[in-house]
């Protein structure tokens, strides 16, 4: 997710005001024939009771010192970005029309529900899946969702991972990293990746601001949000989960991160080497046992873990990632609204891989981790 700009023209490359990046596509039209359906799979919604309690919780009387929580009050106030969010009918159908988009794997937006107290995030979590799951059926070939759920409500989450796969029909679900400064490797979410995976739910772990205590240095420098934190964020998520054992103990757990795996495949080298500055050491995660994995973590990364191409349509850094984790690994994504451009999806068109991965990057690769 990046800052958000506002636009008047739907296929405008750039939101009006963002600076042209060095690296910047050129223009090309849309493809309208192409053998592959494209599937967009981090594309982001909400509905306006999860920002009107967001925004009421942090103009309480005693708001609580959470980053995420500043960036939801923040976001609610865009009301341009709001419009864009909560729409998932006509209107959106029309953009994704214009775009080329056949399908859109709609995620709801960070920080959602985790800001919230437990009560509220497990009750808003469930009225956004209800209607997620409408949407849905109103327009079958068009959009697929992801289950919300709030970890800080344990036993409720693992309710609504349980409801939202086998009676809503959702395709799997979101966490927006961080609930709270707390993620979910921690021993006492342990229910919900057992609920995950028995529930044949992928998982997608998508960015939100680093948590209050990791904060400073980025807001100092304002690169909080998609220039460093989200990115490093979403490594502390990713790297934690395979040094808890928690895919040794889950074999089947599916996880996917975006924004080209926010960069982990280039380090996967360095990764193994320097594993066993954690594993196998006893006393972490608050004083657990010692916990030595089976694999080195590269496995994980080509075994449990896929990546989406979001907001980085470019091409050397997708064939990188095509080659270290396998074509297999990757799926394409376009980070909607927040990062929008004509360019980037003729783009896609326009690699020079192989046909069979080109079909495997932008839908099948989709379809068969997120079971569409």
């Amino acid at each position: 997710m990046a800052e958000y700009h506002s636009t008047a023209n739907p296929m405008d490359p750039l939101w009006e005001g963002q600076s042209p990046s060095a690296l910047k596509l050129p223009s090309r039209p849309i493809a309208r024939d192409v053998p592959y359906l494209r599937i967009a799979t981090e594309e982001a919604w909400s509905i306006p009771e999860i920002a009107e309690a967001q925004l009421a919780l942090l103009n309480s009387a005693c708001p609580p010192d959470d980053t995420s929580l500043r960036m939801g009050g923040m976001f609610a106030n865009l009301k341009g970005l709001q419009n864009e969010l909560y729409e998932i009918g006509p209107e959106r159908i029309a953009r994704m029309d214009a775009l080329g988009i056949d399908r859109q794997l709609l995620l709801l937006t960070a920080p959602g529900v985790q800001v919230l107290d437990p009560r509220t995030g497990t009750e808003l979590a469930a009225l956004s899946n209800d209607r997620l799951a409408e949407a849905c059926r109103k327009y079958p070939d068009r959009f697929s969702g992801l289950l919300a759920f709030a970890p800080q409500n344990v036993p409720g989450a693992v309710a609504e991972i349980e409801r939202g796969m086998k009676t809503l029909g959702l395709s799997g679900a979101v966490l927006n990293s961080n609930t709270q400064g707390h993620y979910i490797d921690e021993p006492q979410f342990l229910p919900i990746l057992e609920a995950l995976e028995a529930n044949d739910a992928a998982l997608y772990i998508h960015p939100t601001q680093p948590p209050r205590q990791m904060a400073q240095p980025y807001d100092f420098r304002n690169m909080g949000g998609a220039l460093s934190g989200f990115t490093h964020e979403v490594w502390v998520h990713t790297m934690g989960l395979i040094l808890s054992g928690a895919f040794d103990r889950f074999p089947k757990l599916r996880l996917v991160i975006g924004h080209m795996g926010e960069a982990m495949p280039l380090l996967l080298y360095r990764f193994d080497w320097m594993q066993s500055n954690a594993d196998g050491r006893p006393g972490l995660r608050g004083g657990q046992p010692a916990v030595k994995l089976k694999h080195k973590i590269s496995y994980y990364m080509r075994n449990n873990i896929w990546i989406t191409t979001s907001g980085v349509p470019w091409a050397p850094a997708i064939k990188f990632c095509q080659e270290v984790l396998g074509p297999d690994r990757v799926l394409y994504a376009m980070d909607y609204p927040y990062q929008v451009s004509a360019d980037e999806v003729a783009a896609y068109d326009a690699l020079d891989i192989p046909a069979e991965h080109k079909k495997m990057l932008m839908q099948t690769n989709a379809e068969a981790v997120f079971r569409l």
